[in-house]
């Protein structure tokens, strides 16, 4: 039962963040520091999931995998060379695959 309490639960608070979010005065998202904040965010929570996942060792312990790692350099390398998002995606899968065979 207390697992149906959580789901209704977080689904009314996911409604009600989201009601908050369009039922909020016009001049409130107008500020400068709101809009500044809107954009940030994504960007940091992004960045905060890659490195959790890159980083992802066994249970809540973060540790370095040399392979990942390298995956995720290709990534860094394809995005700095602005090439187009399927690159990025297979050049890091193809880079990580490549030292998983080589035993890295």
């Amino acid at each position: 039962m207390s697992l149906w309490i959580a789901l209704i639960a977080t689904a009314a608070g996911c409604y009600l963040l989201k009601y908050a979010g369009m039922a909020a005065p016009r001049r409130l998202l107008d500020h400068p520091w709101v809009q500044r904040f809107a954009v940030a965010v994504p960007v940091a929570l992004l960045a905060a999931l890659i490195a959790v996942e890159a980083l992802r060792g066994e249970g809540q312990a973060l540790a370095w995998d040399t392979a990942r790692m390298a995956g995720v350099g290709a990534a860094v390398l394809a995005l700095a060379l602005r090439a187009p998002f399927l690159v990025v995606v297979v050049g890091a899968a193809a880079t990580t695959a490549a030292m998983r065979a080589f035993g890295l």
